[in-house]
Formats: C-alpha cells, structure tokens, sequence
C-alpha cells in the first residue's frame, strides 16, 4: 500500500518519476475533457451522441473528483490547498457536471479546466516564463494607478459623448436614450463598429469621426503606460550589484554571484 508521504510527493511534486508522470497523466486527462466539452456543444455531435459523451464527462468528473479528494487527505495543510489558486481551480473543474444535475447546460462551464492546463509550467520547470510573469505583474501593479485614471477618463469622455449624440440625434437613428447612446459611443471608440446605431444628421457624423479618432488613442495610451513600467522594470532587475558587479540577479534581493544585498531591490 502506498504511504501518504509517497502519495503526497506523486501528486504535489514533480522531482521523480512517478510525480512527472502522473502531472503529465492529468494533463492529458484534463485536455481530452475539454474536448469532450467542446465537441458537446456542438448540435449535431450532440443529438448523435449526446448520451455516450455525458457518460465520458462523468467519468473524467469521477477522476478529478478523486484527485480532488486525495489532494486534500494527503496534503500536509489541508485547508491551505483548498483555499489556495491550484485548490479553487481544482473544486471549480468538477462543480460544473454536479451543478448539471440541477440545471442543464452548466457542465459546458468545464472549459474551467483549461487552467489547470498552467501546471506544465511546473511540470517542465519553465523558470524563464515564470520570470517574464513576474516582470509583467509588477509592472501591472506599478502602472493600475495611471490606468485607473485613465479608465476614469475615458469613462467620462463616452458618457458625454453618448450624451451628446442623443442630443444631437434628438432620440432617432437608434439614439432612443442616453444609455443606448454611451452604448453606441463605447463600440464606436473601440472601434468596434457594430454598425446597429448609425447617426444620420450631419453633426452627429462629424462627432463619430472625432470618436473613432479617439478611439485610436485610447487604445495606444494603456499599452505605454505598461511598456514604460516593464521596461523600467527589467531595467530595475539588471541592476549591477555594488560589491561586484554582476547582472545576472533577477529581481533578487541578494546577489546571485557574492550574495551581497541589494539595496536597490524594491
């Protein structure tokens, strides 16, 4: 019979064999059954074999139910993995088909599990992207202050303007309110163009080719704020280290090289 201490080193780790091959295992598991959920939805596949692909899911469901079940008995800190990402992830990919039961179509909300599809970071120790995603949250975090001024702003420039064009259109042409006007000033700076509302008169034109002018601005400014910050922070990681020098420290907070201190590491 196997330990729990073994159990836990197969499901929570990665460093042996029988960890790597069962994480590689799930993988698979959870990618064919994303599939399955897929391929349900479709009308046809699902009159023909409706039933046959129902019982698959549950079957994938009872698996993952059990993976579930056995994380929490052989983890160390239970209700540590239950609360934590890989935890929630975990309860959500099987919540669906159970919900299913109560009401039909929430098993197609399985497409959850593609998320745990994330544990082939860990699965093949892509140090590098675990890196670059700590670069982009942090400059993320540095920039959700700016950004939220932004968004403030252009909030305040689509409700004037949806104000305005009800004016203009005086509640025709599809401008039959103000709500429905911010709604057509939304799509329109995003350049979206539904097309469903289309002023007629000819200051309401003018004021829809000064939004989609906007509209390109608006796009470009949240993607500067946020490459100035990534820049500045990988330049903030390649900050050489004052004992010796070295570059190579990525965010750290001592030197890879001496193991000096860095006191310019936020």
């Amino acid at each position: 019979m196997i330990s729990k201490a073994r159990l836990y080193n197969i499901i929570f780790e990665n460093h042996t064999k029988e960890g790597k091959r069962f994480d590689v295992a799930l993988l698979w598991l959870i990618l064919v059954s994303i599939v399955v959920a897929i391929i349900d939805s479709v009308p046809a596949i699902n009159h023909a074999i409706g039933i046959e692909l129902l019982g698959i899911e549950w079957l994938f469901t009872a698996l993952f139910s059990i993976e579930y079940a056995t994380r929490i008995i052989v983890s160390k800190k239970p209700n540590r993995y239950i609360f934590s990402f890989w935890g929630i992830i975990d309860l959500l990919a099987i919540l669906p088909t159970y919900l299913s039961i109560f009401s039909y179509g929430y098993h197609y909300l399985l497409v959850v599990r593609i998320f745990r599809l994330l544990r082939v970071f860990r699965i093949l120790r892509l140090a590098q992207f675990n890196k670059e995603s700590i670069t982009l949250l942090r400059a993320l975090k540095a920039s959700l202050y700016k950004i939220g001024i932004f968004f403030s702003s252009v909030v305040t420039i689509v409700v004037l303007l949806g104000t305005i064009m009800y004016v203009v259109e005086d509640g025709n042409n599809g401008f039959t309110s103000i709500p429905q006007s911010i709604y057509w000033a939304i799509i329109t700076i995003t350049t979206v163009g539904y097309g469903d509302i289309v002023p007629h008169t000819i200051v309401g034109k003018f004021i829809a080719s000064v939004s989609m002018i906007i509209g390109y601005a608006i796009i470009a400014v949240p993607t500067g704020i946020v490459t100035v910050e990534m820049s500045r922070s990988v330049h903030q990681s390649n900050q050489p280290c004052p004992n010796c020098g070295s570059r190579n420290n990525d965010n750290a907070n001592f030197c890879s090289n001496c193991g000096n201190k860095l006191t310019n590491k936020e």
